[in-house]
Order: C-alpha cells, then structure tokens, then sequence
C-alpha cells in the first residue's frame, strides 16, 4: 500500500513538474526558445500542446524562414488529434502559401486524406465527400508517379462508393414507392424514376460494387413497368424486360439474383409469344 501510494506521489510530482514547465514555455517572451518546444512537443506526439504554441506564432513567423514549418506542423497537429476539418483548411493554406515548398506534395495528400476521413455516412449530405474527391484526383494531377498513387486512388474509389450508395438507396426507395403517385406531382412513375437513378448512377460510377444490384434494380422496374403498362405499350415493355435480362446474366451468371431474374425472364417470355 506505502509502495503504492509512492508511485502515485511521483507520478503526481513528475505530471506537476511537466504542467510548471509547458506553463512557463507559454509565458515565454523568446519566440525561438518556443518555437523548439513546440517542435519538441510534436516529436513526442503531444499534439494539443503542440498546436496551442504554434496558433499563437504561425502569424509571427510568416516569411521567416520557420514560418513554413510552423504552418504545415500546425495543420498535421490537428490531423493527429483527428480535426480533419481544420487540418485540410490548414494544409490547404500551406500549399496556396507554398506552391513549391518542402512539405508542398505531403500538404496536398494529407488534405485529401483529412477529407476523406471527414467524409460522412452516405444518408447525409455528401458535399464534402465530393470536395474530398477532388483533393485527392488534383493530388494525382500534381504527382502522377506519386508513390501514394494506388492508396489515393483506393480512396476515390471509396468515395465515389459512397456516393453511389447515396444513389443507389434513393433508387430503391423509388421502387418501393411503386404505384403510389403521391411523391409524382409532376407526373411520371416511381419505376421509371428508379430506372433513371440507378441508370445514371451506373454511367457516373461503372465500376461500384454496387453494380450487381443497380443493374437487378433496373431489372425489376422495368418488369414492374410492363406488368401495371396500358395494352398498347405492355408488349414493348415486356421485350425491353427480357433485353435487361440478358444484360444482367451475360455480366452476371452466377449472381444470387439470378432465379428471381429466371423467373421475371419466364413469365415475359410468355407474355410475347408469337
């Protein structure tokens, strides 16, 4: 219990000795003297303190020779603590204030890589997943050969998973309206509106994993279409369902939606015999 109660008492003097000296570092009147603290702290990854020093003279430093430094550890002080919003405003700052500077290409793919980590859930708004897209394809414009090349690419493809997700959940909220027309206020079909959602979606992100089932999605609506269709459109619809079909088993054979696709070819064939 003595030996107990002594570490602790330590711990205590050791922690109070530390909090005394950060106290006087920031009551400093030497710039220098706390610049290399604030370098000193961010080595032994003490982020917050590091940050708390650097706000307070990244202005001061600007045009000195330190003033880069202080600016890009700054910004990389609140991606370590997971601030990703401030540290891509910083680092974006970094790359307009130095276009050519030493941390210049790390400034730009942390930037991306802040956003993409910001990036929100695909229900909410995704405006700042599209901001993060385009950080991260400028990243590659700069440095086409970049080493970091196939994790940003990795990353846009995430993203832009996201994003087709977004879309892909707003095409099956269309077919499962179905009939009902009370969201149709300017005419049209909630099968259709499905049939164009994921449509396009496929032209914007051909390659989602998502693919399967935006293509299975277009599938159903169209056979929904041409089972609810007036007489004069139904045998049109019902061919346009089997030309979905044959696209969706020439790319997919072994999918898991294949029998209920079997079964939709079935019943269409039937319907335009002859």
């Amino acid at each position: 219990m003595k030996k107990s109660l002594i570490i602790i008492l330590a711990g205590a003097a050791i922690l109070l000795s530390a909090c005394n000296s950060y106290n006087n570092v920031l009551r400093a009147e030497d710039y220098e003297y706390r610049y290399e603290a604030a370098k000193e702290y961010y080595a032994a990854g003490q982020y917050t303190r590091c940050y708390q020093l650097l706000e307070d003279m990244v202005l001061m430093l600007k045009g000195t020779d330190k003033g880069e430094e202080c600016l890009y550890m700054l910004a990389m002080c609140y991606y370590n603590l997971h601030d990703y919003e401030t540290s891509s405003l910083y680092l974006d700052k970094y790359f307009k204030t130095y276009p050519k500077g030493t941390y210049t290409e790390l400034a730009r793919f942390f930037s991306g890589k802040a956003s993409y980590l910001d990036s929100p859930d695909s229900r909410l708004d995704q405006t700042s997943t599209l901001a993060a897209i385009q950080r991260l394809q400028e990243y590659l414009e700069f440095y086409p050969y970049s080493e970091r090349r196939e994790e940003v690419n990795d990353m846009i493809y995430q993203l832009q998973n996201k994003l087709a997700e977004k879309e892909y959940d707003a095409a099956k909220l269309y077919y499962n309206l179905g009939n009902y027309v009370g969201n149709c206020v300017y005419g049209g079909n909630n099968y259709e509106a499905c049939i164009i959602t994921a449509e396009n979606t496929l032209k914007t992100y051909p390659y989602t994993v998502y693919r399967e089932e935006l293509i299975m999605l277009v599938l159903r609506s169209r056979y929904r279409l041409a089972l609810n269709s007036v007489d004069e459109k139904v045998e049109e619809r019902y061919r346009s369902t089997i030309d979905e079909y044959y696209g969706f088993k020439n790319e997919f054979p072994e999918s898991k939606y294949m029998k209920e696709a079997d079964q939709i070819f079935r019943h269409c064939s039937e319907k335009v015999k002859g």
